[in-house]
């Protein structure tokens, strides 16, 4: 376990780094929640603190990193209500003892509450204003949401991490043949029209603080259909969730024509989303974190709710899609 990278990122290491970009760090250090990064706040002499988020090692390359910078530098200038790095030098990822990291100013706020039909109509026109953005041009360096091809990625990592109990492996395997049986018949990747996505946007990338709604965390943005965006805003039933793709396409129709012809992929990428959250726990295990926040992963219990979720989504699979019309 001590053999992991971010055991060597001790606290005075997080301030060596920061200090060498000029800053100097006054000794108050708080680890943020953060499980694929590394997140801290950390205290400096005579200004406010700033975030320093240690890119985990292998996973984003340097280009790569800096491409999410960039798609935040020009959401930034369209003033859209994100958080982009710090630039110093003009640059914005640096490199400290084997770590990329960079610099954030620090925002607080609270999770909004998406009942609230005010605040889904005004995600719905971000969400407009941010995908016209992202449609100028592709992503070069981050990846593409390729449904049936990333579950089956997913997959074949959780069946070789050994962490799966025998006795649910027959299961797993024939529910996601038949999943996939589904999905490469509506997720036409290649026939699918992408742009540059946030790819992550739940309720915990979402900040509230004075009536200002940001959008944080870009760490996951991808390329992908607009719907990558727009489907984990929804919850309760269907007539709920209804309901809520009205309000949202309501103010995402201020800037651009809402994708309904996209709302067929919505089951297909919460069954990526499902698979692939499965694949990640196992592919962290070596991370001394993972075990200690996830002790349940390689117990019965986890996997016995995990086959449920698929089998929900096969049968999901098979309904007619949700519609904004009216009926």
């Amino acid at each position: 376990m001590s053999s992991h990278p971010y055991a060597t990122l001790t606290p005075e290491r997080v301030m060596d780094a920061v200090d060498s970009l000029g800053y100097l760090c006054d000794a108050r250090i708080l680890a943020l929640n953060s499980y694929e990064n590394r997140v801290y706040q950390v205290g400096i002499e005579d200004q406010l603190p700033l975030i320093a988020k240690f890119y985990r090692p292998g996973r984003w390359s340097r280009a790569a990193i800096a491409e999410e910078h960039q798609f935040l530098f020009e959401l930034e200038r369209e003033e859209l209500p994100v958080v982009a790095p710090i630039l110093h030098g003009g640059e914005s990822v640096f490199e400290f003892d084997g770590f990329y990291f960079a610099l954030f100013p620090r925002r607080g706020g609270h999770a909004p509450e998406l009942s609230n039909e005010d605040d889904l109509e005004l995600l719905g026109r971000w969400l407009g204003r941010l995908h016209n953005i992202g449609s100028r041009k592709p992503f070069a360096e981050r990846a593409t949401i390729r449904g049936g091809d990333d579950i089956r990625l997913a997959a074949e990592q959780v069946l070789k991490c050994g962490l799966m109990p025998d006795d649910f492996r027959p299961a797993y395997e024939s529910l996601i043949r038949d999943l996939l049986a589904h999905i490469d018949q509506q997720y036409p990747a290649d026939k699918l029209k992408t742009l540059r996505l946030h790819g992550d946007l739940h309720t915990g990338n979402l900040l509230l603080r004075e009536d200002v709604l940001h959008m944080v965390d870009f760490d996951d943005c991808i390329q992908g259909p607009a719907m990558q965006d727009i489907w984990m805003l929804l919850s309760g039933d269907r007539a709920e969730q209804r309901q809520q793709l009205m309000v949202i396409s309501e103010g995402y129709e201020m800037f651009r024509p809402f994708p309904n012809h996209e709302l067929r992929l919505i089951e297909s990428l919460r069954t990526v989303r499902i698979v692939r959250y499965a694949a990640w726990l196992s592919q962290r295990w070596d991370d001394p974190a993972f075990p200690i926040a996830f002790p349940w992963f390689e117990g019965h219990r986890f996997w016995s709710e995990h086959l449920l979720s698929l089998r929900e989504q096969l049968a999901a699979l098979q309904e007619e899609p949700l519609s904004t019309s009216v009926y």
